[in-house]
C-alpha cells in the first residue's frame, strides 16, 4: 500500500517520518524519501527497513490521525528519473 509522509529526521541508521497511517512494528518497510537538491536536481532513496516503532501523535496540526513511525535504514539505492 503507498502512502505519503513527512520525514522528521534522517540519518545512516534509519529514519522518523510522520504518516496518516500506523505500521506494525517489526514489519518490513519500503520508503521512499525526496531529498531537495535545486530546481531539476531532486535525488531520491528507495530505501527497505525494519519498523522500530509506531505511535500515535496526540498533539499534531498536521490531521487528527498522524502518527510518528520510526524504521531502521537497511538498504538503499539512488532513483533516477
Amino acid at each position: 500500500m503507498f502512502r505519503t509522509g513527512r520525514t522528521c529526521n534522517i540519518s545512516s541508521g534509519g529514519v522518523l517520518f510522520t504518516s496518516d497511517a500506523a505500521v506494525e512494528v517489526g514489519g518490513i518497510i519500503e520508503y521512499v524519501v525526496n531529498l531537495p537538491g535545486g530546481p531539476k536536481n531532486t535525488v531520491s532513496l528507495r530505501c527497505l527497513g525494519k519498523v522500530l516503532r509506531s505511535e500515535k501523535v496526540e498533539d499534531s496540526s498536521d490531521s487528527p490521525n498522524t502518527f510518528a513511525i520510526a524504521a531502521t535504514l537497511e538498504r538503499y539505492e539512488f532513483l533516477r528519473s
